[in-house]
This record gives structure tokens, C-alpha cells and sequence, in this order.
């Protein structure tokens, strides 16, 4: 099969890159299984699996298909009728209740996809060959959130206050100690130390020595490659039940709560948890094998002339509040 893999980005990600780090994977995937892969991506990118073409902005999508291609595999939501055969992932979240998605939408978890009315979706999954072997025998020291520190509703803040309260050390991977984008914020705790962006080698050092994944987000998490790289390195996964994230962590991965004494508390029980579990966990559910084969499902099924959604998804309820909650007590604030 031709398949076309088209972002608005550059390939490969070099340190966050979500989007791109996955459909990296992806296309790797699929072209060793014999299909041959094409990534319609930004001027800059570079592959050794895959055609490469630059996405040029001043034409149409259509304009810039090859007439080889079978299938277009899109990863950004598209507004014009397209002339092969498409999907298009939607990675990101939208509050807005009166947009409507393409028929071929699909998300990227059941959550995901069940506030926008669909049942369409596949897991992401990560190449785990890319990442250094865990080591599950080594030595535990701090904790650490992974993510970018500056998105509010990541909540850095909180993933901070909770670590103070539980007396341990915390990392911050995806974010610096003085930080202007979110007005002015600097952290002076000496127990808190800021990493900055990592790629793959430094992130592995860190989560190798990592007693666990500190994330209280406080907005619906679409999927967080966070928790699944976390987990494969042996970190038990200790955050808020908003979005993907009771989909994904399991009590025997992890421990979710909105209250931000309760998350302190259970810090403690990060030993209890097994490193082997969390590591298998994740190795076996979130790879990117299991996000091919989902994959070339849903293509064969556009291929057939199906429609992935019985109608258009849509937001079903509008997130009036501009955080979800977290705080003191059972129930947040």
C-alpha cells in the first residue's frame, strides 16, 4: 500500500515533539511491514524509511499528492474535499461545541473520542527501540514531570506543590526555573531542579532514576506519551482522572486523585508498585506494531468507501472552567 502521512511540522522530533515522534514511528512501522511510506511534512524534514516532500503552504493538499499514493493518512484537520481516499488524527483538543470534524476523524483515545461523540480511535504507540534499556534494578531517587511546563493546565505548579508536601526531590523535564510565558514565575526550592528540553538518551538517564511520573493535569489529556514513556521506564504514574488518564493508569500502574494531599500521600507508596509491571505495561499496550495494525484497519475501511464516524463528531459539552480540578481536600478546588 501507498500511504501518505502529512503534519504541519518537521521530522524527526528532536526533544517534545509528540506529534512528530509518532508519526515517525508510525510510518517506520509500516514501511517494515512492506508498505511504502510518504510524509508530506515541513521544508527541513529528513527520513532514511520514507519519500520525503515539503508541505508548501500556498497550494492546495490536493495539488501536492502524488498520483501513486492509495491512501492519505492526515494529522491535522483539513478543509477541502480531498481526491484519494483519507483519515485525518486529531492529537489536540477543541471547546468549541459548534465545530464539526470530518466524517474520517480519528482520535487518539477512547476518551478522546467520547467527548466528541465518535468511538473512532487508536492508542498512540512509540517505537521502543529508539529509547536506551531500561534499567528496573537501578537505584531510585527524585521524582519528575515530563511535559511542557509552560502549558498552564499541564500544571508544573501543582505536580511541584505536591512533591514539597511529600518531602521528595522532583525533576522538571520540559521546562526552566524562570519562566516569563507564564507571567512571572520562578521556583526557588532547591528540592526542585529544572532540566530543561531532553531528548531521548538524557530523558532515559532521568526516568531511570525516577521513583515515579508526577503529572496533575488539570484539563482532558488526549492521550501524554509522558505516561507511556514513564511507564516504560519502570515510573508508576501518579496524577489527576482527567482525560485519557483512567484509561491508560491502572492501579496496579499508577495511583489518580484530584486531591492534592492524597497525591502527596500516595508518593510514599511508590516502592510498593512493581518497575517490571509498569515497564511490561507499557512495552506491550502502547507500541507501535499494536498502532499500525489499528491503523491499517481504519485505512482499509476508507479504502472500501466506509465512513469511520456513523455522522460528523462534535464537542458534546463545552469545558466551561478554565482548569479542571486539583487542590486541597477530596474533590480539588
Amino acid at each position: 500500500m501507498n500511504i501518505l502521512i502529512s503534519n504541519n511540522s518537521i521530522i524527526p522530533a528532536v526533544h517534545y515533539g509528540g506529534t512528530e515522534r509518532v508519526i515517525w514511528d508510525l510510518g517506520k512501522e509500516l514501511a517494515t511491514s512492506g508498505h511504502n511510506i510518504t510524509f508530506l511534512v515541513r521544508e527541513g524534514s529528513r527520513c532514511d524509511f520514507a519519500r520525503v516532500l515539503p508541505w508548501d503552504s500556498t497550494k492546495t493538499f490536493n495539488e501536492q499528492l502524488p498520483e501513486d499514493i492509495d491512501v492519505v493518512h492526515f494529522n491535522t484537520e483539513v478543509h477541502e474535499t480531498i481526491d484519494k481516499p483519507y483519515l485525518i488524527t486529531i492529537h489536540g483538543n477543541s471547546n468549541d461545541p459548534g465545530h464539526v470534524m470530518d466524517m474520517n476523524t480519528v482520535f487518539v483515545s477512547r476518551n478522546h473520542a467520547q467527548r466528541f461523540g465518535s468511538e473512532s480511535f487508536v492508542h498512540n504507540g512509540l517505537d521502543w527501540g529508539n529509547y536506551p534499556a531500561p534499567e528496573l534494578d537501578s537505584p531510585r531517587h527524585f521524582f519528575h514531570f515530563l511535559g511542557k511546563a509552560a502549558w498552564r493546565k499541564k500544571n508544573v505548579k501543582g505536580a511541584i506543590k505536591v512533591a514539597r508536601q511529600a518531602g521528595e526531590r522532583l525533576k522538571v523535564l520540559g521546562g526552566s526555573r524562570l519562566n516569563f510565558n507564564m507571567g512571572f514565575r520562578f521556583t526557588p526550592y532547591p528540592s526542585i531542579t529544572f532540566e530543561g528540553m531532553v531528548d531521548d538518551q538524557r530523558k532515559a538517564f532521568f526516568l531511570n532514576q525516577s521513583k515515579g511520573l508526577v503529572f496533575p493535569v488539570r484539563w482532558h489529556e488526549p492521550f501524554g506519551l509522558a505516561i507511556t514513556e514513564s511507564l516504560y521506564f519502570g515510573c508508576p504514574v501518579f496524577g489527576t482522572p482527567h482525560g485519557s488518564l483512567p484509561e491508560l493508569v491502572n492501579s496496579e500502574v499508577g495511583f489518580l486523585t484530584t486531591s492534592s494531599d492524597d497525591l502527596a500521600d500516595a508518593l510514599a507508596t511508590a516502592g510498593q508498585f512493581s518497575k517490571k509491571t509498569c515497564h511490561e505495561y507499557a512495552r506491550d499496550q502502547f507500541n507501535a506494531g499494536i498502532m499500525a495494525e489499528r491503523y491499517l484497519e481504519k485505512y482499509e475501511r476508507v479504502l472500501n468507501g466506509e465512513s469511520l464516524n456513523p455522522h460528523p463528531p462534535g464537542l458534546i459539552k463545552e469545558q466551561t472552567e478554565t482548569y479542571l480540578p486539583f487542590g486541597c481536600g477530596p474533590h480539588g478546588a
